[in-house]
């Protein structure tokens, strides 16, 4: 995989809120190619990966509810995948509603973005060439 210093790949374990973990599971195996690793809480969780990156699956509950109930979604979760090309073709013959078609960013990624079935925004991503932050208008605060 090309490296990005625009874009790392950092490991995090987000977890979501779906109303229904079942359901949820059998949707992101089939549109997005996530395996499930194991469900816990009888039917309340469950924990999924594609390739490297990991995921919760947890129940709505009071004060925890996912972007279908609020009304609105809160973050994106951007998951890097080789065959960035194949995974959209595949999430949208799945039916998956695409909200940012298939491009490459000015700061070097080949990305689109898509909802799942409770509202929950991806980007599914690949490096597709370095760019250094402040060529496309960033300002490097950091190491």
């Amino acid at each position: 995989m090309i490296r990005n210093r625009s874009v790392p790949t950092n490991i995090v374990l987000p977890h979501i809120v779906y109303r229904n973990v079942a359901d949820a599971v059998a949707w992101l195996t089939k549109t997005f190619g996530f395996v499930e690793h194991y469900r816990y809480g009888g039917s309340s969780g469950a924990q999924m990966h594609l390739g490297d990156a990991w995921i919760m699956l947890r129940s709505a509950r009071e004060g925890s509810l996912s972007p279908a109930q609020l009304g609105y979604g809160t973050q994106s979760l951007t998951v890097f995948v080789e065959d960035i090309d194949g995974h959209f073709e595949r999430a949208k013959s799945a039916g998956a509603k695409i909200v940012e078609e298939l491009h490459e960013t000015e700061y070097g990624e080949r990305q689109y973005g898509v909802e799942d079935l409770d509202g929950h925004h991806w980007l599914f991503s690949r490096h597709a060439r370095d760019v250094s932050p402040d060529e496309w208008g960033a300002t490097i605060t950091g190491h």
